[in-house]
Parts: structure tokens; C-alpha cells; sequence
């Protein structure tokens, strides 16, 4: 099966400093992480909650990309994409 994204849920998790997302491959969930880090532009270090919540919605579908990316190398437990993942 492929992983797909059909809910549009996010929340903060302020524990880890990164925001937590849903996938689902069949009818299994696959939990992900994106640091904030990834999420930052650099020199911005003063962001709030919402304001990487509104950086995620604004690139939700490369984080999706990368997140299927990332997945097919070997199915996990969770998943945590990192600034590196990115580039």
C-alpha cells in the first residue's frame, strides 16, 4: 500500500519542540515528527507555536513527499524528519 495523509491534523508537541502528523498506510497509522528546525527560516529563531503550525500548513505537501520518502526505507515504529531530510 502507499502512505497517504487523508487527515489534515496536526498539533505541537512541546515536549520534543516539533509538530506531530498522521499517516496511514492501509489501516495502519504511521505517526511523524517534523523538528522545528526543519520548519524554521534561518535567522528566525523568536517563532511560536502557531507560527510553525502555519509553516507546516504552508508546506504540508513537501512534508508529506518527504515523509513517503522517508518511509519507504524501511517501516518504523514513528518516524522524525529532521532539517536534513529536507535538502
Amino acid at each position: 500500500m502507499t502512505l497517504e495523509f487523508p487527515n489534515r491534523s496536526r498539533s505541537f508537541d512541546e515536549a520534543r519542540n516539533a509538530i506531530r502528523f498522521i499517516g496511514h498506510d492501509g489501516m495502519f497509522e504511521v505517526p511523524f515528527l517534523v523538528e522545528v528546525a526543519a520548519l524554521a527560516r534561518p535567522g528566525r529563531t523568536e517563532l511560536s507555536q502557531v507560527d510553525f503550525l502555519t509553516a507546516f500548513d504552508a508546506a504540508r505537501g513537501s512534508i508529506h513527499d518527504v515523509a513517503r520518502e522517508v518511509y519507504s526505507h524501511g517501516r518504523r515504529t514513528s518516524y522524525t524528519l529532521t532539517a536534513a531530510d529536507f535538502r
